[in-house]
C-alpha cells in the first residue's frame, strides 16, 4: 500500500509538472503572438462595403478577370454551418497559374510550399467583410534569389488590382 502511494504521489508531482509546462507554455505562444499586431510581414487587410457572400463573388470575379485562376475554396463558416454552427463568414480563395509555378519551381523548388497563393475573406460585427492576403514578394522572401523576387513582384501587381478589383466600387 505504501509502495501505491507512493507512486501514485510521484504521478500526480508529473501531472502537476506537466500541467505548469503547459500553462507557460501556452503562456509564450500567446506573448509572441500578442507582440505583433500588424501581422506578417506583407499582410494587407482591405476592408470593403459589402457583406461575406457579396465580396466573396467579386472577389472571385476579380481573379478571373487579371487572368490568375483559383486553385482551391475552403471556407470555415460554411464546414461550421454544415455542424449546425453559426460563425462569422470566413473563406480562403487560393489563387495561383501554372506559368508562375513553372518559373517558381526554376527558381526555387523549396518555394513550392508557399504556392497556391491565398485571399481571405472575414465578415466582421457590423455585416461588412474584409479581404487580406500576404504580398507575394512577403511570401517568397524568405527562399530568396532574383528569379524568384522578379516573379514576386509581377505577382504583387497582380495580386493589388485582383484586391482592388474586389474591394472597390
Amino acid at each position: 500500500m505504501l509502495k501505491e502511494t507512493a507512486m501514485t504521489d510521484r504521478y500526480r508531482i508529473l501531472f502537476g509538472l506537466l500541467a505548469a509546462l503547459a500553462v507557460v507554455t501556452l503562456l509564450s505562444v500567446s506573448a509572441v503572438g500578442a507582440a505583433d499586431p500588424a501581422g506578417p510581414p506583407g499582410l494587407q487587410v482591405l476592408p470593403s462595403q459589402y457583406g461575406f457572400a457579396e465580396l466573396w463573388s467579386r472577389l472571385e470575379k476579380a481573379v478571373a478577370a487579371n487572368k490568375m485562376g483559383i486553385v482551391a475554396r475552403a471556407s470555415a463558416s460554411k464546414g461550421a454551418a454544415a455542424r449546425g454552427i453559426e460563425i462569422p463568414g470566413n473563406a480562403v480563395i487560393m489563387v495561383y497559374r501554372n506559368d508562375f509555378a513553372v518559373r517558381m519551381l526554376e527558381a526555387n523548388v523549396t518555394a513550392g510550399i508557399e504556392a497556391p497563393l491565398h485571399f481571405n475573406v472575414t465578415e466582421d460585427a457590423a455585416g461588412t467583410a474584409s479581404l487580406s492576403y500576404r504580398t507575394p514578394s512577403a511570401v517568397f522572401a524568405p527562399y530568396g534569389g532574383a528569379a524568384l523576387a522578379q516573379m514576386a513582384k509581377e505577382l504583387d501587381a497582380i495580386f493589388a488590382r485582383i484586391a482592388a478589383d474586389a474591394v472597390g466600387g
